[in-house]
């Protein structure tokens, strides 16, 4: 399976506005793995997302993380979207160092796509987490983030 990371970018920027106003860049989209799915993206060190102290807002780096993890969900099960939607159940985020200059989001599935398929083909409303690291360019963890998601069943 390959994942076009351009489709990628085109639709969760059209379908999702607020990326584009943060500047999310999607880097790569690609399969980790076996059974899994990681994505990097990447904000840009642009004043107009910076906080008091001349670093990444806290928001903006949430919003990066988040979007990353939504890219792994998008390139794992966009192929169930006619019969699910993938929500946020919930997010946590740890700020460890103040994120100067560009930073980057690298999200990982925790589970494997087929396990997680399987719970929906059994008609359950699967929950799985995606995990992400946020880095500078030269690799100094700033962030580490989770967010569960679940593939709702469509209703018919």
């Amino acid at each position: 399976m390959s994942i076009d990371v351009a489709a990628l970018a085109a639709g969760m920027t059209q379908t999702v506005p607020f990326v584009g106003t943060v500047g999310v860049t999607f880097l790569d989209v690609a399969l980790d793995g076996s059974s899994g799915v990681r994505a990097v993206l990447a904000l840009p060190d642009e004043h107009r997302l910076h906080n008091h102290v001349g670093g990444a807002h806290a928001g903006a780096i949430f919003t990066l993380g988040e979007t990353a993890s939504g890219a792994v969900v998008l390139a794992a099960f966009g192929d169930q979207l006619s019969r699910a939607t993938p929500l946020a159940v919930r997010a946590e985020i740890a700020y460890r160092k103040l994120a100067m200059g560009e930073v980057r989001a690298t999200a990982r599935l925790g589970r494997p796509v087929a396990e997680v398929v399987a719970e929906l083909d059994a008609g359950r409303r699967p929950e799985f987490e995606v995990t992400v690291e946020i880095a500078t360019v030269d690799g100094t963890v700033t962030a580490e983030m989770g967010v569960l998601w679940t593939l709702r069943p469509n209703r018919v």
